[in-house]
């Protein structure tokens, strides 16, 4: 008998690495502080309450997170802490997500030449006619 994948861990399997940065980042006000970030390049925490619109401690909550997963660099300039984005830190995520996209067969029209939508709205019996 062959044992499981999950008795048997792959030294090389970054699986805890990507559970870590899709846990970071499966937030949309941590997303929009990515976002943000790429943006402006560095930002400072008060900007960064003042944009993103939440409560300063729900703020610093989101920045802790992201700052932990390696994703956000904290800079501390007396008497505040500057905010970069750390792309590198994000590499292992792009290259898994890459190898999806390019291991996945092409998406291609049905041979009706019918959008997936309008097959699927004639399936249930629903028509736009």
């Amino acid at each position: 008998m062959i044992p499981a994948r999950a008795h048997c861990p792959d030294p090389t399997d970054d699986a805890p690495l990507l559970a870590v940065l899709a846990k970071a980042l499966s937030h949309p006000a941590r997303i929009a502080i990515v976002r943000l970030l790429e943006r402006r390049q560095t930002c400072v925490g008060c900007d960064i309450v003042e944009e993103i619109g939440l409560a300063q401690s729900t703020t610093s909550e989101h920045l802790r997170i992201l700052k932990a997963a390696g994703i956000i660099t904290g800079e501390i300039e007396r008497p505040r802490v500057c905010y970069s984005l750390n792309p590198a830190a994000l590499q292992p995520l792009r290259r898994f997500l890459d190898t999806i996209r390019l291991s996945a067969p092409p998406v291609s029209r049905p041979v009706s030449g019918r959008s997936p939508e309008a097959m699927a709205s004639s399936a249930n019996g629903t028509t736009d006619n």
